[in-house]
């Protein structure tokens, strides 16, 4: 994307701001920064001003965005050309999730993070932030904007001819990209060592396969395809415990926002699933180290009347991890210091909403 490709005599430089959601959007934004700075080089003359800040954007009782607190940062940054707000709340439009959304009045352009996906959205935030600045601030070739297009970027242009648009991706694979995006906003790797008293819960349980030799003679006799449909069991129990009595699974208000909720809860049902999926192969580990120190292998070929060998162990801890894991649903209960409401995704955007009497 060089000079050579923008014309002779780019437009005169740009003020550009962008907002980004605490957690995740403002790590994002973070990390592009320096090369969003560069493309805005490329794409402009100087001077070009870039701010980037970190401030939760509101909706209202109504779930429509409330761009108020945006348009009033924006005064204090020099009332930016380019206003640009990169949001956790995924957005629907006709079914379609929606991408971006530019408000040419308020010079504001409005992009959802997890309809950018969990894999490759760096690459995506960068395209479409550019795409979003130049539809706000043209530079002087008219073509400009489909440079930062990619096949995966479909805008539509509002029918009453002002310049209001929106970028949607598919239904399937941009439902797909929104809850992986969802997915990764929760940070299941950060939440799972939260739950404590769950792994206190289920490591105590599942110590018990290494000391009592009937779970070693089980643990032969079972099929592998068997052991690993118990090891799925346990975890979907765990997870639908979580979910429960947590409080997890989110009911439409209102029959428009079926689909929104829909999103929520099954981001929230992948987010406990890698948690817990965490949880059992870091018991696997544990038990498995612990069965390898303590039960010699000539009483263990006793015992099962089997080779001593490493899978024997490995079936050991295996099915002892899954007892625990079942266990560990029932401590998890006992953990005060875990809101689980707040690590999913569903549960945080409550906290974005006005109340009846503060709106």
């Amino acid at each position: 994307m060089g000079g050579d490709h923008m014309g002779d005599s780019p437009t005169s430089g740009v003020n550009v701001l962008l907002v980004a959601d605490p957690g995740l959007p403002t790590a994002r934004a973070r990390s592009i920064q320096d090369e969003l700075q560069e493309l805005l080089d490329e794409a402009f003359s100087p001077p070009i001003i870039l701010n980037v800040q970190t401030a939760m954007l509101r909706l209202r009782p109504d779930n429509s965005l409330d761009l108020s607190d945006a348009v009033e940062l924006a005064r204090e940054y020099g009332s930016p050309e380019a206003v640009l707000l990169l949001t956790e709340i995924p957005r629907l439009e006709d079914g379609h999730p929606l991408i971006a959304e530019i408000f040419p009045d308020e010079r504001i352009a409005v992009v959802s993070c997890p309809t950018l996906g969990a894999f490759f959205s760096r690459r995506r935030i960068l395209d479409t932030l550019m795409a979003c600045t130049v539809r706000l601030k043209p530079t002087s070739e008219p073509r400009d904007p489909s440079m930062f297009d990619r096949s995966w970027l479909r805008w539509a242009q509002s029918p009453d001819g002002n310049d209001h648009s929106t970028l949607r991706a598919r239904r399937f694979t941009g439902g797909l990209r929104t809850v992986l995006g969802m997915v990764a906003g929760n940070e299941p790797v950060k939440t799972a060592p939260r739950l404590s008293s769950a792994l206190a819960a289920a490591a105590a349980t599942g110590a018990f396969g290494i000391f009592y030799n009937s779970i070693w003679v089980m643990s032969t006799y079972l099929s592998t395809p068997r052991l690993i449909g118990v090891g799925l069991l346990a975890i979907a129990a765990m997870t639908a415990w979580l979910i429960a009595s947590n409080g997890l699974w989110d009911s439409p208000e209102r029959e428009n926002l079926a689909r929104v909720v829909l999103l929520y809860n099954l981001s929230t049902v992948v987010t406990l699933v890698l948690c817990v999926l965490v949880l059992y192969a870091a018991l696997v580990l544990l038990i498995l180290a612990g069965g390898l120190i303590v039960i010699a292998p000539e009483y263990m070929e006793d015992v099962t009347g089997q080779p001593p060998v490493f899978t024997r162990y490995l079936d050991i801890a295996w099915l002892s991890a899954a007892m625990g894991v079942v266990a560990g649903a029932l401590g998890s209960s006992f953990d005060q210091h875990t809101d689980l409401k707040t690590l999913t995704h569903g549960q945080r955007e409550r906290q974005r909403k006005y109340t009846e009497e503060g709106s």
